[in-house]
């Protein structure tokens, strides 16, 4: 399938291939943003295809020796996982978020732009020049979205990407976590990072229900590991447990150098890792 390229109604460009779907937008002059966007059109063509003539090494956990890739987007999201090859990792974990990363910078090569984002289904990939700030949304329960909260990205701070995990997410996870909201440096570096932190906010309780990864989708990196399918009503107690466990993981991140916040929320209840002060308020519901 080839693929597709439209101006939305409010004018962002969406490009969409396979499971691969992305919403563009871009700020400043009407002539660089043309520009721009069909650049970030030009690159998107043969993404997915590369992608897929890689996969098989893409879906193997990371191990002792960086993995041989040759698609520029295989290769960030290796680079994004291979700091957590301590754990069970494969490069999936950092596929959406390298896609926005690179589609970005696409986008802004050569380009004089305000500021830019590309949203690969939450997520997103953030370009700001000197003086600029962009606010983004922090969604709580990822299977009916609703503002929780938002995020607000200074030129002068590190954050250029955010990325949300969830056992109610695109990929399946570990943990129990409504969702794990996580700003990085990349949109890989989030991505692959949400991944671990929300598979960490997790307890052992009957009103939990896993299957082995492979049982729901043969194609899984997770092969056989038991992924969560339902999550039902916990006390209060275990729902502070979980997420007391997923901020631990958290900050271990942010002081590894790896992350610069985390926003998580589970059954109404949140954890904040502030980091640089980016993350704003958030509330339940």
């Amino acid at each position: 399938m080839s693929a597709v390229s439209a101006r939305l109604p409010d004018g962002r460009l969406h490009l969409q291939q396979g499971p691969i779907d992305l919403v563009i937008e871009a700020f400043g002059e009407a002539g660089e943003v043309g520009r721009a966007y069909a650049q970030a059109a030009d690159r998107f063509a043969d993404i997915l295809e590369t992608l897929v003539s890689e996969l098989a090494t893409l879906r193997r956990p990371i191990g002792e020796k960086p993995p041989r890739l040759q698609g520029p987007v295989a290769r960030r999201m290796a680079e994004a996982v291979w700091p957590h090859r301590a754990v069970y990792i494969t490069p999936m974990a950092a596929v959406a978020g390298a896609v926005a990363d690179e589609v970005l910078a696409a986008l802004v090569r050569g380009r004089r732009l305000d500021k830019a984002y590309v949203n690969d289904g939450g997520d997103i990939a953030i370009h700001l020049a000197p003086g600029h700030q962009l606010r983004a949304g922090i969604v709580a329960d990822l299977q009916a979205p609703q503002l929780s909260g938002f995020a607000t990205l200074h030129h002068d701070r590190p954050v250029r990407g955010i990325a949300t995990s969830g056992c109610g997410g695109r990929s399946f996870s570990l943990g129990i976590a409504d969702s794990a909201t996580v700003l990085a440096a990349t949109a890989a570096a989030a991505d692959a990072a949400a991944t671990l932190i929300a598979n960490a906010v997790n307890v052992d309780a009957l009103a939990i229900s896993r299957r082995p990864a492979c049982e729901i989708d043969p194609d899984s990196d997770l092969g056989e590991i038991p992924v969560t399918v339902k999550v039902g009503d916990l006390s209060p107690v275990l729902v502070a447990e979980a997420l007391d466990r997923g901020l631990g993981e958290a900050r271990r991140l942010r002081l590894c150098g790896l992350i610069d916040s985390a926003a998580l929320s589970l059954q109404g209840q949140w954890r904040i890792d502030a980091g640089s002060g980016a993350l704003g308020e958030v509330r339940a519901g």
